[in-house]
């Protein structure tokens, strides 16, 4: 009876695709502003504004007139989880009264949401631990998990409830793998860079012991590698017609090549705040481009009701190759 009464509030408050797809696109924006946001809280040496978790203080919850404003930037950041896991919890709510059902949607959602308190955690530890750089770097990359899962929710929310086809043959699907794999890689590599560099986030903030100079040539070479591969991946989607996925492969390559000009301009100029939160920011839209390509390889066509008459109208039938079939 409960899921009956649930069923008719639903009917009764349909969720359009455009709202949906709306919802999933704030929850993209929100969580690559935090991660913003959270780079200003170590570049201003705010990590430790507040000195404990998941209190500002020993005795309060909110900042105090003593703590200054690394105390208002620090927890300002922590108020800013509170409007994203709202987002996260309208896209959750907007899944589940979305009608049709699509299929993926709502583990998609659910990670997103359960996501947001995750990383709160993890930044409440990194805070716990006077901000120890390997575990500033996880509490990055677990912002990168959380955007990657918003993207495919909003990517799944845009395409019909259809199988997934491939539309590129099976070795370039393979490179695009590869490619996602190395972008991956670099950010990690990259967090180790910003552990051994001068940015800890409070001025007593320990370092992860690695010399800049050499993680940092590490990291400019799998840099190299990543635009190789994705200047390969805008040549190969070419050659076979690939018109879609070439295009996402040129953005790619266009982002690339912008972080590495802030990466490098970062460097040779001493790191000045500004242009590490760009860099920062750079990292997110990597990501997103990186995964634009990944989806780019393959798409969803909507489904056909099987009457068991062939409908004149649709025309001959073209067969479809799934996703992971080899293809000539």
């Amino acid at each position: 009876m409960r899921r009956i009464r649930g069923v008719m509030r639903s009917a009764r408050f349909p969720v359009s695709a455009t709202l949906l797809r709306r919802l999933a696109l704030a929850s993209i924006i929100a969580n690559v502003g935090i991660v913003v946001t959270g780079g200003a809280v170590r570049l201003t040496a705010s990590g430790l504004g507040c000195p404990t978790w998941p209190r500002c203080t020993d005795e309060s919850y909110t900042t105090t007139a003593e703590m200054g404003v690394h105390g208002v930037i620090e927890f300002g950041n922590r108020l800013l989880t509170f409007a994203v896991g709202l987002i996260a919890l309208a896209v959750l709510l907007a899944v589940l009264l979305h009608r049709p059902r699509r299929h993926g949607l709502l583990p998609l959602a659910i990670a997103v949401f359960l996501g947001i308190p995750a990383q709160a955690v993890v930044g409440g530890i990194t805070v716990l631990t006077n901000l120890n750089p390997w575990v500033v770097g996880l509490h990055f990359l677990a912002s990168m998990a959380v955007i990657a899962a918003a993207y495919a929710l909003w990517r799944r929310a845009k395409e019909p409830d259809g199988p997934a086809v491939a539309v590129v043959p099976a070795p370039l699907r393979t490179l695009a793998r590869l490619t996602t794999l190395v972008s991956v890689v670099v950010l990690v590599i990259g967090t180790w860079v910003t552990g051994s560099g001068p940015h800890a986030g409070d001025h007593g903030a320990a370092r992860n012991g690695l010399d800049p100079e050499t993680i940092s040539q590490v990291h400019a070479d799998s840099v190299f590698l990543l635009l190789g591969l994705s200047v390969a991946l805008v040549f190969a989607f070419r050659a076979v017609g690939a018109a879609t996925a070439a295009r996402a492969a040129l953005v790619l390559v266009a982002v690339e090549l912008g972080q590495g000009l802030i990466g490098f301009v970062q460097y040779f100029t001493n790191l000045p705040a500004l242009l590490v939160g760009a860099h920062m920011l750079g990292s997110c839209l990597v990501l997103l481009a990186t995964l634009s390509v990944q989806w780019s390889t393959g798409e969803r066509r909507p489904a056909v009701a099987t009457t068991g008459e062939p409908d004149p109208a649709a025309g001959p039938a073209r067969p479809a190759v799934p996703v992971g079939a080899a293809q000539d």
